[in-house]
């Protein structure tokens, strides 16, 4: 590696700006570990500490990540100083790691500090707290439709990262590495900024115009135009259903073209498609939501709940309502 030094901006201020990342339990190791080395290696090649940081969280000594691993914390939810950055880093079941003390703690050092964000699924956490009201922000793709129907105040977008006044949110994985270059890149330059992407081997700096999944040609691994169109509709119509004659007729095509063309490249019907896309959101809402069993249904298209049912045990073999069994309880305010 190279030990080339790129002097920050003239600008730069004295005093390292410090970043106080909050894990909770069973937090992602990659978008955490993607943030904080992205800042040491801004250190390594301005040659002086522009960043510094301290790990805490709001339960013991310690917190273990989704991969298992222990993290022993420096402190427990401190006071902080006008000048400090919260990152708060999220994972799997974040409304299980997310706890009164902590969203108390949030609300109350939000009034303090420079900025508050959050990494892959503490978005939730921030909203939960009230910190995302009016604002814009993202998640992880996986936690979106949860987050939608439950913080109607929050504007969501399911661009990479947001950055919206002192607000910070981004989705999570590699995004991490997007979101702190253009903090980097902010606060000391473009030029520091690039040499740490190139310190990373980081080819391609993402933008917040940058969406989170992959196009649908690359997720279905087909490019077929006519096919990407027809399922991006059916993904943007879950509520309300099109039927697969009108799905046809808009890519000028006729219903049974339509059927051949799902079952020669998905191997399966328009209609078999489109009810795992609306069972795959409304297992999402029954795992990342309060919402009752009967919006679930109705949310994902389903009149009847007595059908929603039946069609989740073919696919899922269990019931909606053993699917909320296991989630467990939800933080409260």
């Amino acid at each position: 590696m190279s030990d080339q030094r790129v002097p920050p901006a003239p600008a730069s201020a004295a005093k390292p700006r410090r970043f106080v990342f909050v894990l909770l339990q069973d937090f992602t190791l990659l978008s955490f570990s993607a943030a904080i080395e992205t800042l040491r290696i801004a250190n390594r090649m301005a040659g002086q500490t522009l960043y510094d940081w301290r790990l805490t969280g709001s339960e013991g000594e310690s917190v273990r990540c989704s991969a298992g691993v222990e993290f022993k914390l420096d402190c427990e939810l401190p006071e902080l100083s006008r000048d400090d950055t919260i990152l708060v880093c999220g994972g799997i079941d974040v409304h299980l790691a997310t706890s009164r003390k902590l969203l108390g703690w949030l609300r109350r050092e939000a009034r303090r500090c420079q900025a508050v964000g959050g990494l892959c699924t503490a978005a939730w956490t921030l909203a939960k707290a009230g910190l995302l009201d009016g604002k814009r922000a993202t998640i992880h793709w996986e936690n979106h439709d949860g987050f939608f129907e439950e913080f109607e105040e929050v504007e969501l977008s399911k661009r990479i990262y947001v950055i919206d006044g002192n607000r910070m949110t981004a989705a999570g994985g590699t995004a991490s590495i997007d979101l702190m270059l253009k903090i980097i890149a902010n606060d000391h330059g473009s030029d520091l900024a690039n040499a740490v992407a190139d310190q990373l081997i980081y080819s391609s700096i993402r933008t917040d115009q940058d969406t989170q999944r992959l196009s649908v040609p690359t997720r279905i691994g087909v490019r077929h135009p006519k096919l990407s169109q027809v399922i991006h509709r059916m993904e943007a119509n879950i509520e309300e259903p099109i039927s697969p004659a009108l799905l046809a007729k808009e890519v000028g095509m006729s219903t049974r073209q339509l059927e051949r063309l799902f079952r020669r490249y998905l191997s399966r019907s328009p209609k078999r498609y489109y009810m795992e896309l609306r069972l795959q959101k409304a297992r999402n809402l029954l795992m990342q939501t309060d919402m009752s069993v009967i919006n679930v249904a109705l949310a994902c298209g389903f009149a009847s709940p007595s059908h929603f049912s039946k069609c989740y045990r073919a696919h899922y073999q269990t019931t909606p309502y053993r699917e909320r069994g296991t989630s467990g309880p939800r933080a409260e305010a």
